[in-house]
């Protein structure tokens, strides 16, 4: 079995430590400005990546980041973990109970929120397939593909924004959040399928019956397994080390599910978010539990992820102005209509259709996860996938003025 030797262990926990360092001291800067972490990790990445380290100093970047085939095998496998552990507790924050007490008015603002920027995502990628930068061989599934990454709301971005704002328990605030968690669900399972009917996606069981298993793992966890854990969580709390036992045996169970949608071709961040999703609607799921969960992977796995981003790409050679206008463009103007006139629609009043349309636009984490996953799937090019984290990082550091700004709005 061939295992790490001295110099690619000493390389491995370089590269880990380069990362946590950076990304801690970005993500602090970016709180000074009232911005989300997740911009700060992104700028970290950026830095210890080929687009400033790799062009300014290229032995330090070689020697950290390329010189070891073994050693970048091993990070990915954190890089891989990272990114479940973010879908996991990113399904923890999705609180069903939530979602129904808005009921028609945050399904319109979400479904219209997605719709809108789908369809001409689509349009403008199949028409321009070269511009653009989508696989042509997969013309439809890549276009498609486009429209869901422009469509998807930054659900944890948008509850820190609206928590920063003294808004998250309010009536917007609420419909926002409601609104947001259902884009989530609706997203993964959209992108699910498209990954399935990809030729270039991972491999599985075939396309009918991995959409069917999909769609029975889906609608099983969220009403028999959560029932079973509702059941089970009370022995955990009384019989096993607080918080020890409960936390390990979370973990095991996102990574149970997550070796279960890999298995039948559906990503593995899907079982993730889907186990957490039903872990976190949990009533014996106490908050107390839920911070520890986020802290913990919030500080130490998103970071990794986050500042991975910007190890795979060179911004500088792969920045494209024109297809980054056009991403921007459509991402931001079709998704703050989309949400403004599914609440229109809905009855929404509208100066609260109006912060609804900003506070959807929000982005940051999953649209950039299914960008990385399309860009490793071949069903984007890198210059499309700047875009797409160009696009999130605007949408992120903008939300909050524009929501502050649509509050005082005398209508």
């Amino acid at each position: 079995m061939e295992t790490l030797d001295h110099t690619e262990v000493i390389n491995l926990l370089l590269q880990l430590a380069s990362i946590l360092i950076l990304a801690r001291v970005f993500a602090e800067i970016a709180r000074k400005f009232k911005q989300p972490a997740v911009v700060g990790e992104i700028f970290a990445g950026i830095i210890l990546g080929p687009t400033i380290l790799g062009n300014f100093f290229p032995g330090a970047h070689e020697y950290l980041f390329a010189s070891n085939e073994m050693t970048n095998i091993a990070f990915d496998g954190f890089v891989q973990i990272s990114v479940v552990l973010l879908l996991f507790i990113a399904g923890l924050e999705v609180e069903l109970h939530i979602v129904w007490s808005q009921g028609k008015k945050a399904l319109y603002i979400a479904v219209a929120s997605m719709i809108l920027p789908i369809i001409a995502g689509f349009v403008v990628a199949y028409a321009f397939p070269e511009f653009l930068g989508v696989n042509i061989n997969d013309r439809i599934v890549a276009s498609t593909f486009f429209g869901l990454a422009i469509s998807i709301t930054g659900l944890a971005i948008v509850a820190r924004i609206l928590m920063d704002l003294n808004l998250f328990k309010t009536s917007s605030g609420l419909l926002i959040i409601a609104g947001a968690m259902i884009v989530d669900v609706l997203g993964w399972l959209i992108f699910s399928v498209i990954l399935s009917l990809s030729e270039s996606g991972s491999e599985g069981l075939g396309v009918w019956p991995t959409i069917g298993l999909t769609l029975l793992f889906t609608l099983g966890m969220l009403t028999i397994g959560k029932g079973l854990i509702n059941r089970v969580l009370p022995w955990i709390n009384k019989k096993m080390a607080w918080p020890g036992g409960l936390l390990s045996l979370s973990l095991a169970l996102c990574f149970l599910a997550a070796s279960f949608t890999e298995f039948i071709g559906i990503h593995a961040i899907f079982g993730a978010f889907i186990i957490g999703v039903a872990l976190g609607d949990s009533e014996y799921l106490t908050e107390k539990a839920k911070e520890i969960l986020h802290q913990f992977i919030n500080n130490i796995f998103a970071p990794i992820f986050f500042v991975s981003i910007g190890l795979k790409v060179n911004f500088i050679t792969g920045f494209d102005p024109g297809i980054v206008g056009v991403v921007i463009i459509v991402g931001l103007v079709t998704k703050y209509y989309g949400a403004y006139f599914g609440g229109r629609l809905a009855g929404v009043p509208r100066k609260e259709s109006i912060v609804a349309g900003f506070g959807m636009s929000t982005r940051g984490s999953m649209d950039i996860v299914l960008g990385l996953i399309a860009l490793e799937n071949g069903l984007v090019t890198e210059p499309l996938f700047i875009g797409l984290v160009i696009l999130a990082i605007i949408a992120s550091m903008s939300a909050g003025p524009l929501i502050g700004w649509a509050r005082n709005l005398k209508i």
